[in-house]
Formats: C-alpha cells, structure tokens, sequence
C-alpha cells in the first residue's frame, strides 16, 4: 500500500530541522546508538509502522530507526501534540509522517489506519490505538507483524487483556515496564511537563495554591514531588 505524507506544509521544514537538531544534542544515547549501527544497517529492509507524539525528541528516534535502514511511517498518537514543523523536516528526509496538529477524531484514525495499511514489520506505539486497529479491524495485517513495542501504562493494560483473551497476535516490549522509564519519564518527566501545562494553560501562580493528586503510581508520585516545588 502506498501512503502518501500528510502534514501542515513543507515550508516549515527549516524550522523543524533546527528543532530537531537542538533535541539531538540533548539525547546523546540514541545519537550514539546511531552512530554506532547506522554502517552496518541492520535495519535494512525493514518496514516500521510508529504512532508517536510527533515531536523534536520522537523525531530523533525516527531519524535514527531510518538511517539503520528502516523505512519509516509516522503517525501521531494524540492529535494535539504534533509540532508541524517537526512533521516538515522528516518528510524532507524522506520519512513518511501522516500527521497534523489539531487533527479530528476521524482524521487521527484515519491515519493511524493509513500507517498500519503498509504492512509493518514492526510496530510502535504510545497509548495502543495501533496495536489494537491491527488486533480488531486488521488482524491479517497484524499476522505478519514480527512484533512491537508499547510505551504507556494505559497502552500495556489494553494489550494484556488481549493476551489473557488469548488475541496477542505478536509479541510486544512493554517499554513502560523498564525502570528507565517509570523511575525516570514517569516520575520526573511528566511530573515536570504536566506542571508546566497546567501553568502555560491557566497562567496562574502556583505558589500557595492546594493540589490534589488522583492516583499515586509513578506519574501521580512525579506531579505532587513538583506541585511540592
């Protein structure tokens, strides 16, 4: 199936190329892992179907999985958070991106579906609204899938219920799982983006005001070490 790229405009691409390269001096593991593999290829042939926030940071990735030899299609996994400008750079690099910011609900899976069209090798997900399209509406699709990986709590929820269903159709990582990721992302990073939002959206000052925190796994633990300050 051949998927056409789906952005705002091309014209952004110089913007989001900065973008992507200040996200690159700050992510020095991936850039090495890069650097590292991207002689050898071993990617090479490979056919990746990613549902991401559409981001600097996501693109370095997509960047990285690409030069390994991968051919890489890119779908956002919320329609509110893709940085047009990044989505412009990667198509300029020859990475297919279906994504805008500010999408509808019948647009967001549209492209989500029109990723998982190209018959993925492997998948990537952040929040499962690919695994589980592949798992319902396309499962001969998913009976050609190697496997994936899955990076949400909510996301890893929705594949173990098909697994204890006896419906996993290929073996996904639960990157959620990893302690890199709830001892660092969960509690530090959306402990601090989540404050952030909540500043940049009402503008108010968060001195003195009482927070209340529902749910106390490592996000929840994260927003009240910062609301703390």
């Amino acid at each position: 199936m051949q998927v056409e790229p789906w952005i705002r405009s091309l014209e952004l691409a110089p913007k989001g190329a900065e973008m992507i390269e200040w996200a690159e001096g700050h992510m020095p593991v991936v850039v090495r892992l890069r650097e590292r593999f991207a002689g050898k290829r071993p990617l090479e042939g490979a056919v990746i179907a990613a549902c991401l926030h559409v981001t600097k940071e996501t693109a370095v990735l997509a960047r990285t999985l690409a030069r390994m030899g991968a051919k890489v299609y890119l779908a956002a996994s919320n329609p509110l958070s893709t940085q047009d400008e990044v989505a412009a750079a990667l198509v300029k690099e020859g990475i297919t991106v279906v994504a805008k910011r500010g999408e509808t609900e019948r647009e967001y899976y549209w492209a989500i579906e029109r990723i998982a069209g190209v018959k993925p090798d492997i998948v990537i997900d952040d929040g499962g609204d690919l695994h589980v399209l592949l798992h319902t509406k396309l499962k001969e699709i998913a009976r050609n899938v190697k496997g994936g990986t899955e990076e949400t709590t909510t996301g890893v929820m929705r594949l173990r219920a098909l697994e204890r269903e006896g419906r996993l159709i290929y073996p996904v990582f639960a990157v959620n799982n990893a302690l890199t990721k709830w001892m660092f992302d969960n509690r530090y990073g959306t402990g601090q983006s989540t404050i952030d939002g909540i500043l940049r959206a009402t503008n108010i000052l968060l001195a003195g005001k009482t927070v209340v925190v529902c749910g106390y796994g490592w996000v929840g633990r994260g927003i009240a070490m910062r609301a703390r300050g």
